[in-house]
């Protein structure tokens, strides 16, 4: 019997390594063998203690590799073909938001490495519909990242762009420097905006201004609304932390100007009617986006030379790396390599 080895959830929450079974793909799925995989805050989803009955699940949903297997049903695709799989795990293609054409918003769709099991392994599975073709010349451990976090950014502001949000030039404010931020500065640069970082402290000013921001702001030093009031008013604050609140920055936006939040924050936001009705601020989110969608993302990337920076660990680390993410120590995105 074949096998592979894949890092599992175990009941206390740790992550195990264990061997799997290596099956053929089901009807309308592809058996990936994975280059590389991210480790993703949102992994933490599903990486927490678990009855010993609901264990055992696969994360990672920043997977590259390629097809080994196809199941019946699948055409589009052959065995060698370089693939990717983001967040979400596939469309179903029936269900009522599929038949409006918010594949997005499928409710038949996996989230990967949540409610099936994902790339942190030497194999995965993952339906066709949820496939993203990547370039054979770009390297794994720059493309896993750039398939959640990357794509993440870069669909929240190229969505806002042309949804009547910031044109070429005008300022963008980008909230958090972390794993999805310092990504966000690079696209934002690449789409000839106008760029504002904020952090707290300075630590991450030269960075910040190596990576594309025309301006830091030390959120600890002034207040960062008034600041962005003073260069003009932000016609988008794109919120990347997974922490703190966003609320304050509100102030900073230009009449009818949007805080598009991207980070999974445990803070509310908190926004006056006035702010709404007098000021025509808006207030939305964004998650991720379609994998034709996610293919523009790495031809911009590749194109734009908008990378990721990264920490590779191997499988066996799996464990001391996603402790890492976790802790915020990693600079930027930590990424298991096989």
């Amino acid at each position: 019997m074949a096998t592979y080895r894949a890092v599992e959830v175990a009941p206390d929450g740790g992550l195990r390594t264990a061997e799997r079974e290596l099956v053929p793909p089901g009807p309308g799925q592809v058996r990936i063998r994975v280059e590389a995989c991210g480790v993703c805050h949102s992994d933490s989803i599903v990486v927490h203690p678990h009855d010993s009955g609901e264990a055992g699940r696969v994360p990672g949903h920043e997977a590259v590799g390629r097809i080994d297997a196809l199941g019946e049903g699948v055409s589009g695709w052959t065995p060698g073909d370089r693939v990717g799989v983001g967040f979400l795990g596939g469309h179903c293609g029936v269900c009522a938001a599929c038949r409006r054409g918010d594949f997005v918003g499928c409710t038949d769709q996996p989230y990967t490495g949540v409610h099936v099991d994902g790339g942190y392994a030497e194999y995965m599975y993952a339906r066709q519909t949820g496939l993203v073709a990547v370039p054979e010349d770009m390297d794994a451990t720059r493309v896993a990242p750039l398939l959640c976090a990357g794509f993440t950014v870069y669909n929240a502001l190229v969505s806002n762009v042309h949804g009547g949000g910031p044109a070429a030039g005008e300022l963008v404010a980008v909230q958090g420097i972390g794993g999805l931020g310092h990504l966000a500065l690079q696209y934002a640069r690449a789409l000839s905006l106008q760029v504002a970082a904020v952090a707290r402290g300075t630590d991450k000013e030269k960075l910040a201004l190596d990576l594309g921001a025309h301006h830091y702001i030390d959120s600890k030093a002034s207040d960062a609304a008034e600041t962005l009031t003073g260069l003009g008013g932000a016609r988008m604050v794109l919120a990347t932390a997974a922490a703190g609140d966003v609320s304050p920055l509100l102030g900073g936006l230009a009449r009818g100007g949007r805080l598009v939040l991207v980070g999974v924050s445990s803070e509310p936001v908190r926004v006056q009617p006035r702010q709404l009705i007098f000021d025509a601020v808006q207030v939305s989110g964004s998650l991720t986006g379609t994998p034709a969608q996610n293919e523009q993302n790495l031809a911009f990337a590749q194109a734009q030379n908008v990378s990721p920076m990264v920490e590779p660990a191997s499988l066996a680390d799996a464990q001391s790396a996603y402790d890492r993410m976790l802790r915020g120590d990693a600079r930027f995105r930590m990424v298991l390599t096989l």
